[in-house]
């Protein structure tokens, strides 16, 4: 059984299963959802709780299995918790996992909750995970995106008895926030309750804000792709700033911005040659956000402007290495930052007429 993490509440609420599975890479969700079948659990009389944490190949998986029935002088319930943080138990561990699934129908005694990373499309058709989902409820915990991080923010205040002025002035300070904790939920979460500790219940406004909240971010390589082609070029010389100062290599954020130049331009050869758009997709492996953003995009971008960004691509990927090109920047991060907002440019703006041949 497949459930998203906000029917949780509501789910518990009818009765707590025997079996539960959460996976995903946003820690602080994950352990939220966690929490709150511990505490359904302690109330039914799940007074003890074991750990085990599959930390290598050489796991005694043997243990886990065991645990069922090794009930304690003082309590007649417990919760076994199985964490993979790999989210590859290996051979023995899915057998393991398979019989401990199938053992968790009808055993009163034992609540078994398995906390998992985000797996990729291989690890959820594995045996072990099928039957993780037909034996138990299985939730996916799906990151907060950053156009809904504002409003997250907002209902985390609003828990606190809290809340932003009403208006525009309420939204520049929801965006500034963001802002500040974009890419790090758990620094966002303890952000939030400092406001709480500074502040009465009430109303808060932009200055309060502005001088609680630190600058948290952390960015991904990955998502900024999706920030340059959803167009907002401030954001993506946060982003850039950012990964230039948390160390990430200059390469890897040209190769991410470069691969998606490339995938735009196969995609539009493709519609030029009379593929449908969703199978020229397909056949590139866009999918999901990018699918999106892709789909928005790709009207307005024209085989010149995209030869144009093929050719910059071309010259950054030589300056980024130590290579010189004329009229453009001897530094690698300026020169990616160029290239970021030429593709910003025209994601973001209807050009109103053709762009003429760039020249270098």
């Amino acid at each position: 059984m497949q459930l998203a993490l906000a029917q949780l509440s509501q789910h518990l609420q009818r009765g707590l299963k025997p079996l539960y599975t959460l996976h995903g890479d946003e820690p602080l969700l994950v352990q939220e959802g966690a929490d709150a079948i511990r505490a359904v659990a302690r109330e039914q009389g799940y007074a003890e709780r074991t750990v085990h944490t599959v930390a290598g190949a050489h796991f005694d998986w043997s243990e886990v299995l065991a645990a069922g029935g090794s009930l304690s002088l003082f309590a007649d319930k417990q919760i076994v918790e199985l964490r993979i943080p790999s989210g590859k138990p290996g051979k023995d561990g899915s057998e393991a996992v398979q019989q401990l699934a199938q053992g968790a129908q009808g055993n009163e005694s034992m609540l078994t909750l398995v906390l998992l990373p985000r797996l990729d499309k291989a690890a959820r058709g594995a045996a072990w995970f099928a039957a993780l989902e037909s034996f138990g409820v299985t939730i996916q915990v799906e990151p907060v995106e950053r156009a809904a991080l504002p409003q997250w923010i907002a209902q985390r205040l609003q828990r606190q008895g809290q809340a932003v002025m009403a208006g525009e002035e309420g939204q520049r300070t929801l965006q500034f926030f963001a802002d500040r904790v974009e890419g790090n939920l758990l620094a966002a979460h303890q952000e939030v309750q400092k406001l709480g500790l500074l502040y009465p219940q009430g109303e808060l406004g932009f200055d309060q804000v502005e001088s609680a909240v630190l600058n948290v971010a952390r960015y991904d390589v990955f998502k900024l792709s999706e920030a340059v082609l959803a167009g907002p070029a401030a954001r993506v010389q946060r982003m850039l700033e950012g990964l230039q100062a948390e160390g990430e290599a200059a390469v890897l954020v040209h190769y991410t911005l470069a691969e998606d130049i490339r995938a735009l331009k196969r995609v539009k050869d493709a519609m030029a040659a009379g593929r449908p758009l969703p199978m020229a997709l397909r056949e590139q492996r866009v999918w999901g956000l990018k699918e999106r953003l892709f789909e928005r995009v790709l009207p307005r971008l024209t085989p010149v402007a995209l030869d144009n960004l093929l050719h910059s691509a071309h010259l950054v990927d030589g300056i980024v290495k130590g290579l010189k090109a004329p009229g453009w920047p001897t530094d690698g991060w300026q020169a990616l930052q160029r290239l970021a907002f030429a593709l910003c440019q025209e994601c973001a703006v209807q050009p109103a007429s053709p762009p003429r041949k760039m020249v270098v």
